[in-house]
């Protein structure tokens, strides 16, 4: 790959990144208007919902090429365009 095709390429994958990062905080940001604890993590690749009781946490993703927030090992999913939606799926699913 030339040095154009690789910083092009580069290019893409950063804003790439920062489309994740935006889709996690937002979502972040639904939880806490639900009383509900989230954590950006992993360089705010992942967004971490500790469970009120006793168990593991829900880690989240931005997966399916950017369309779907996904947990439990991507067996779960919500459109990324649905934050509301997904806040409250999620809280369910964390037994808040």
């Amino acid at each position: 790959m030339n040095p154009i095709m690789q910083a092009a390429a580069a290019c893409l994958q950063q804003e790439r990144r920062q489309n994740e990062a935006l889709a996690l905080t937002r979502l972040r940001n639904a939880l806490l208007r639900l009383g509900v604890r989230a954590e950006l993590r992993d360089n705010d690749s992942a967004l971490m919902i500790p469970r009120p009781q006793v168990g593991l946490p829900v880690w989240v993703f931005v997966g399916y090429g950017g369309a779907f927030h996904s947990w439990q090992s991507a067996e779960k999913r919500h459109p990324i365009n649905d934050v509301a939606g997904a806040a409250q799926v999620l809280a369910d699913y964390a037994g808040r």
